[in-house]
């Protein structure tokens, strides 16, 4: 795994400085059918990332954010094999609209277990990785969330209230059970900020697989604790969004629970 590692980053990050950066404030948008948003930039990475991970493992197939939900369905139902999952550009509405802070994010999934993720944020050269039961990485160091005195309740808090219930998301705005909340309008790079300690609880209503796999990985790897709005794990293998819960460690974890549970 190690190895595959290792050839992933080198395909994503110049990948991802061509075909993302380079187009960074020079693209238009359109709207798909589901109203999110496309750019050039998410389909010539899309195509990339296919055309040269094909090139090294031609025995795995490819799920990517721009096929059409047939093609993504029928990977996830027909293969047997190992799947690329690709976000060739998470955080497309940041990345049209100008605001730095978007990323791809790729996952390698096998017998419906995500064994691999790379989170790479090309504007902060931040490449942040992990092995299933190895260990989680930023830039090649170490990322631990254990053995961190964190806070009883929680000071900073990744919120997407947009998918949130609504009398949920009513109830956090009123009353907040935190000091401080955020949204940045990437999962990929959520997941992976929750990894670095950089917040200290998360809430997201509905986010696809190609959204979380890699990030949620890393987390997890880093020690974090995470689970649905339903308390079930946050991967599962297909296409239904996925609520998460998550925190830096146990104890806030409850906690962050509890109090979601009372609202």
């Amino acid at each position: 795994m190690q190895a595959m590692l290792d050839k992933i980053i080198s395909i994503l990050i110049p990948a991802s400085q061509e075909e993302l950066l380079k187009r960074f404030k020079r693209v238009s948008y359109e709207f798909k059918a589901d109203g999110t948003l496309v750019t050039e930039a998410d389909l010539a990475m899309q195509e990339r990332m296919h055309k040269e991970l094909a090139g090294f493992w031609p025995e795995y197939d490819f799920l990517g954010e721009e096929m059409t939900s047939e093609q993504q369905q029928a990977v996830l139902t027909d293969s047997d094999k190992g799947i690329w999952c690709l976000d060739p550009l998470d955080g497309t509405s940041n990345y049209a609209m100008g605001i730095p802070h978007f990323a791809p994010s790729l996952a390698f999934i096998e017998r419906g277990q995500v064994k691999l993720g790379v989170v790479y944020d090309p504007l902060r050269e931040e490449c942040f990785s992990a092995i299933r039961g190895r260990g989680a990485w930023l830039n090649g160091e170490p990322l631990s969330l254990r053995d961190r005195a964190y806070p009883a309740q929680p000071a900073i808090a990744i919120i997407d209230f947009k998918r949130l219930p609504t009398s949920l998301a009513a109830s956090l705005a009123s009353n907040p059970p935190y000091k401080s909340q955020r949204s940045f309008g990437s999962v990929a790079l959520d997941w992976c900020w929750m990894a670095a300690g950089r917040s200290h609880v998360y809430l997201h209503g509905r986010q696809n697989i190609w959204d979380f796999a890699a990030g949620q990985l890393v987390f997890e790897e880093a020690g974090g604790y995470s689970s649905t709005l339903e308390g079930e794990p946050v991967f599962s293998y297909q296409l239904e969004p996925r609520s998460a819960v998550a925190a830096l460690n146990k104890p806030l974890f409850d906690n962050w629970r509890k109090c979601l549970q009372q609202q």
